[in-house]
């Protein structure tokens, strides 16, 4: 499995748990995770590359969701264990 491919499932897992995903063009810098007015909304940097954009899902997803509970692909699981404590970039 690819990484776009490990990235649009990060993504959809985030999205059937409630965050709003938007793809904004952020200079490269990855994006990351926010809450606005008591909401997830996680910011995928279109300009960045698709590891560090799915680094920061996957640590976005070990944070929110509990893995455990969901069946996920095992690739994709491994990535989120390897990369959970991913840095976010705070969007102000």
């Amino acid at each position: 499995m690819n990484e776009q491919r490990i990235l649009e499932e990060l993504l959809a897992i985030l999205e059937a748990n409630g965050v709003t995903i938007r793809n904004e063009p952020l200079g490269g810098s990855g994006g990351g995770l926010c809450t606005v007015k008591g909401k997830h909304i996680f910011f995928a940097d279109t300009q960045a590359p698709v590891t560090e954009v799915a680094a920061l899902s996957a640590s976005a997803v070990a944070k929110l969701v509990d893995i455990e509970k969901l069946y996920i692909k095992p690739q994709v699981r491994q990535f989120i264990e390897t990369h959970a404590n991913s840095t976010f970039y705070k969007v102000t």
